[in-house]
């Protein structure tokens, strides 16, 4: 302790204190470099989350002891990226999130026993709605649904029950497609008993009308789908064989397709009167005869069995023939059902931009395509849609330069050990977090601390050595009566470096007996050995 009140006394208290200020900057530098390199990676556990499932969530985190963050308003939940999978079971386990409404669930703590119809109605009522809007949530770009459903009951002495209804309110991300939509409406349809999907009416966040709740015709809705599906197939088929021949983005196509959604039924009778069939056959004879009795009436003649007189011969005779013959004339029936949806004609427009190529001077010059080629595209714009020339079917290719210029400058893809590893954007960023780091960690290092050290060190050794030469018996003895030293510049400069080798060698010899105290018996068989060693 008193070699430690020595030092510090003779280094000084500026010195002192500096080098507190220097550990202290050093010692926080390196905390906050350490602490910000062990803090975990946060990754989003939840997004677009409602008071009641932050807070929640929330709680569950606290409880559990796991470090969080909040952002945008408590609406994004970030929690560390190693345990964000096994978080979301957990807390999936546990009902969380609800989705803001409130589902099947509410009958799990009800008391029925004291509830009443009513109460009981509106609670069914709301669950469905909840399950509802959750099951709606699950479709790709919507991010946010609330149902609304209107059961009306059947009023006494009434024949015609009212009509159910719904209206559903989405939050989406970029627009929701035709199909999609229509998806929606026969989902709810088919959940609630009664409800017709003509009768589900769809907003957006924004106000606009995405579904009318009104009775439309459902024929005409999936005729002008089937027209959409139609031409967005045909036009990509077109822009994929078309951009394969003069560049990605260099092509611009527009395709209509006129429907006839009209169902006809035709039904023609055609007949044969060559083609004859026998349907029945009748054949009747008839055949008569009259005797000569000379017109005497007697009782003999009466008699049955009488044998009356076989040389009478008789008088008259018939016969009489007929034959009935009915034919089938051939005959064909043909009934010809057209459905809706015929495509009655097909117009294509394909704008397609020249050939761009390199000058002289580097830059980019434009030059039209050929005839030849713009004929060659049409004839493969012909071929991809079915070209019918009988129902007037009709393609246009049109050169003109487009207002942008082609890029020059090629997409880097990543290759190399990017590509092989597959880094996240996450994890490029975290590992230059990590070197910027380790930049600023060496610069402080080596241009803050470490010529602040030699600052010091060197005051230390400048000090001592003109201590040295101060206390020596030469000192007062020559100097002259000006304060001045007698002795040469170079002179001076030895007796300093003397006194530093001086000290540093007393330090040594100080240590070396520091040893020896501490460790007699080694130092003993040193010596011995010593002893034992021959005089070189």
């Amino acid at each position: 302790m008193q070699g430690l009140a020595d030092f510090l006394k003779g280094i000084g208290a500026a010195r002192f204190g500096a080098m507190i200020a220097v550990t202290a900057a050093l010692v926080g530098f390196f905390a906050f470099v350490i602490m910000r390199v062990t803090t975990p990676q946060m990754t989003t556990l939840f997004t677009d989350l409602s008071v009641e499932d932050s807070s929640g969530i929330i709680k569950d985190l606290e409880r559990q002891g796991i470090q969080f963050e909040l952002r945008n308003e408590g609406s994004i939940i970030m929690v560390p990226k190693d345990k964000v999978t096994r978080l979301r079971m957990k807390l999936a386990e546990g009902g969380l999130p609800k989705g803001g409404g409130v589902g099947y669930e509410v009958f799990d703590k009800s008391d029925a026993l004291g509830t009443t119809s009513f109460v009981q109605n509106i609670n069914h009522l709301r669950a469905l709605e909840g399950e509802l809007a959750r099951t709606i949530r699950a479709i790709d770009r919507i991010q946010a649904a609330r149902v609304h459903l209107v059961l009306p009951e059947r009023p006494l002495f009434s024949r015609e029950a009212p009509e159910p209804s719904a209206s559903i309110v989405v939050r989406v991300r970029g627009a929701l497609e035709a199909q999609q939509i229509r998806a929606v409406r026969h989902l709810v349809a088919s959940a609630v008993n009664g409800l017709k999907p003509q009768r589900v009416s769809i907003v957006d966040e924004t106000g606009q009308l995405l579904a009318d709740g009104a009775q439309t015709d459902p024929d005409q809705q999936i005729g002008d789908e089937r027209r959409t599906a139609f031409e967005k197939r045909m036009r990509k088929q077109v822009e994929d064989i078309v951009s394969s021949v003069v560049g990605t983005g260099r092509a611009r196509v527009q395709l209509s397709a006129d429907f006839d959604f009209n169902k006809i039924t035709q039904t023609s009778d055609k007949f044969d009167p060559e083609g004859r069939v026998l349907r029945s056959s009748q054949t009747r004879e008839e055949q008569s005869m009259t005797a000569d009795n000379n017109g005497q009436v007697t009782v003999n003649n009466e008699l049955p069995g009488n044998q009356q007189n076989s040389g009478v011969a008789a008088k008259d005779q018939s016969k009489k023939s007929e034959e009935t013959n009915n034919y089938e004339i051939s005959r064909t029936t043909k009934t010809e059902v057209t459905e809706a949806g015929r495509v009655n004609r097909i117009s294509v427009a394909v704008l397609v931009d020249g050939i761009y190529s390199k000058n002289e001077k580097g830059d980019l010059a434009y030059q039209d395509r050929t005839k030849e080629q713009l004929d060659r595209i049409a004839t493969l714009v012909r071929s991809a849609i079915g070209f019918d020339q009988k129902r007037g079917d009709q393609v246009e290719v049109v050169n003109l330069r487009f207002a942008d210029a082609p890029s020059t400058t090629p997409i880097a893809e990543p290759s190399g050990l990017l590509g092989m590893l597959q880094f996240t954007k996450d994890d490029v960023m975290y590992f230059v977090e990590l070197g910027v780091m380790m930049l600023l960690g060496l610069i402080v290092l080596f241009l803050v601390i470490r010529p602040l050290v030699k600052r010091i060190l060197a005051s230390d050794e400048v000090a001592a050595a003109i201590a040295g030469v101060l206390t020596g018996p030469a000192a007062s003895e020559e100097a002259a009566p000006s304060g001045q030293p007698l002795l040469p510049s170079g002179a001076a400069s030895a007796i300093d470096v003397a006194t530093v080798q001086g000290q540093v060698h007393a330090q040594s010899v100080h240590r070396v007996g520091e040893l020896a105290e501490r460790n007699p018996n080694e130092t003993v068989a040193i010596i011995r050995q010593w002893l034992t060693e021959p005089a070189k």
